[in-house]
């Protein structure tokens, strides 16, 4: 079963040496994996994977080999709400009349009511209009309706609710896609602005013959700086929810940036829905990888370049209102457009890519964002304009 293990991770293309095995085996030897499954699971990542692009290949591979044994990756769902919520029974949709009647609750009504209704409900619901549940008008639950909403299990439907109540981690976008982004790298290849700086290392050869000429014929060497890329470039990636469609382009979009080697500096960063008080730079949003915006927009000057890149697809509510983050743990007084207008205003140049497609443009928060950024595709015509707008028309 080890060897399957062995081998099926490098067929999925991980990196894995014979050193780093010997490690593992001797790892277990200590018993450093206790009896849990678990700890097996981690002893083996932290043990056999180098770099976190190949930590989907690896919870692959082991739920491959080691599936049907007991407690497989340590899953222990013991939160009944969510219980309660699996497999729902049918997803009512209500009329405009209906939802323009439902009450309007703000950040804090919504958060102390649903903790009430939580500690009175003891069964499973779904419909309705009260309780934690499936379908129907209440404001607590998923897959129902409702302008001011709390989600609590299941996947997002249409896009309304202005809490989740659950810990969210995603997923890093890849820096190791090879296939399929050639036209990209010919697109990003504008988006360099060559200038001389640095030590006059390189030869003048039209100065050089000048100055030769007014000497008489006596050689004056000139030097001048090298030609260089001065593009700094920011890229600011909404990831998770929504976004999780397009996980493929937007991983693609990043390999060819790291891969564009001709960047004076590039700094990549996370955010979910929207930015407010901090970005990430993992996307599972960790209190570790958390970095002030503010700090970033006091150390980056006005020459960087900005690419922000999400669907601009939200609650109203977690764009214009004060503690509007989606997270109710990671809210604060600024409210998101906040961010977004020093943003646009600290930096020279800034474009948002939309990998929606312009039919959903129209949408509250896209269109506000539309205001503030010039919006562009995720493909290769749109990443093409929007680099043009970035470093103007080439000369």
């Amino acid at each position: 079963m080890f060897l399957d293990l062995f081998y099926g991770l490098r067929d999925e293309g991980v990196p894995v040496a014979i050193q780093e095995w010997q490690m593992f085996l001797g790892a277990l030897e200590e018993g450093l994996h206790g009896s849990s499954l678990l700890r097996f699971y981690h002893l083996g990542r932290s043990c056999l994977i180098k770099s976190e692009t190949y930590f989907d290949a690896y919870d692959r591979v082991f739920a491959r080999v080691f599936k049907g044994v007991e407690g497989a990756l340590g899953d222990d769902v013991t939160e009944k709400v969510v219980e309660w919520l699996r497999d729902p029974k049918n997803f009512p949709n209500l009329s405009p009349e209906d939802l323009a009647k439902l009450e309007r609750l703000s950040h804090d009504e919504l958060m102390q009511k649903f903790l009430e209704t939580l500690a009175k409900q003891n069964e499973r619901h779904d419909g309705g209009d009260k309780w934690v549940g499936t379908g129907g008008k209440s404001p607590y639950g998923h897959g129902g309706q409702h302008p001011t909403g709390i989600r609590v299990g299941g996947p997002a439907k249409s896009r309304s609710a202005m809490k989740v109540a659950e810990e969210r981690h995603f997923k890093d976008y890849r820096t190791d896609q090879t296939l399929e982004i050639r036209q990209l790298r010919v697109a990003l290849r504008r988006l360099r602005q060559l200038t001389r700086t640095g030590d006059a290392t390189e030869l003048d050869l039209d100065e050089t013959i000048d100055e030769t000429c007014k000497n008489a014929g006596e050689i004056e060497m000139v030097f001048r700086p090298p030609r260089r890329n001065d593009v700094r470039l920011l890229l600011l990636m909404d990831v998770g929810g929504t976004m999780d469609p397009y996980f493929e382009p937007v991983s693609q979009l990043l390999t060819a940036l790291h891969e564009e080697r001709g960047l004076r500096a590039f700094e990549p960063y996370y955010f979910h829905n929207c930015i407010y008080d901090h970005i990430f730079t993992k996307a599972r949003m960790f209190r570790a990888d958390a970095i002030p915006t503010g700090d970033v927009l006091r150390r980056l000057d006005s020459r960087w370049k900005v690419v922000l890149v999400g669907d601009a697809s939200m609650h109203p509510a977690e764009l214009l209102e004060a503690y509007g983050n989606i997270d109710p743990r990671r809210v604060s007084n600024t409210p998101g457009i906040a961010w977004l207008q020093q943003i646009a205003g600290h930096f020279d140049r800034s474009v948002w890519v939309n990998p929606e497609k312009k039919a959903y443009w129209d949408a509250d928060t896209c269109r506000l964002i539309r205001r503030l950024f010039p919006m562009y595709h995720l493909s290769v015509d749109g990443l093409s304009e929007a680099v043009q707008a970035l470093v103007g028309a080439r000369t």
